[in-house]
């Protein structure tokens, strides 16, 4: 999806996917130490950002939208929490390499031929001994039609994500239904893959 379909988007009122972190992310967010530096990628809004920024956490957010990015900075403001912001095609240009002890990907959705670029992306800008956290839709949210890409070049296989962190420690993996409510975009039960890792 380009930088002018996200920046419209995100032009929309208000905060497309809700201003409330993922269920997902909230629940893991435990295993991240205090005060660590966390990437939160393909952010968007910054709806997890700010979360994690709450958390006493130094969080940086990196999206290809502009505007995406400003929301985000208005919703830390609203929160009182400090939020860094990069612009970034994370499907073209390279990360930081081991900058963070965390990374966080919340529904990130690109192309096949991107996927595996993307996320090692991701991964390659975690400490070694850091964390990975991350929740996208499966191939099968297709059929479910309560949010996420319109076509299945844009969502993941479980077979794919299992093989790009076959090398980490593995935390945690699930594939199957989840109910989201987040914003307008994200309204009942899904089909999701998560995983934590280690690395």
């Amino acid at each position: 999806m380009s930088k002018e379909l996200w920046n419209n988007r995100f032009s929309e009122e208000g905060y497309v996917y809700g201003t409330q972190a993922n269920p997902f992310i909230i629940e893991k967010s435990d295993i991240i130490p205090k005060a660590s530096e966390i990437g939160c990628f393909a952010e968007g809004e910054g709806r997890n950002a700010v979360h994690l920024a709450k958390l006493s956490h130094h969080v940086t957010t990196y999206d290809q939208s502009k505007v995406g990015l400003q929301k985000t900075k208005q919703l830390a403001t609203h929160h009182n929490v400090d939020v860094n912001t990069i612009e970034m095609d994370l499907t073209a240009e390279k990360a930081p390499i081991k900058q963070y002890d965390a990374a966080v990907l919340v529904f990130g959705h690109v192309p096949k031929q991107s996927q595996h670029f993307f996320i090692e992306n991701i991964i390659q800008s975690v400490k070694p001994g850091g964390y990975v956290i991350l929740e996208v839709y499966s191939e099968e949210q297709i059929t479910y039609q309560t949010g996420g890409p319109p076509t299945v070049d844009n969502l993941y296989s479980p077979i794919d994500i299992l093989s790009w962190i076959k090398p980490y420690q593995c935390l945690h993996f699930y594939y199957g239904e989840a109910e989201r409510s987040e914003g307008t975009r994200h309204t009942g039960v899904g089909h999701v893959i998560q995983a934590v890792i280690k690395r």
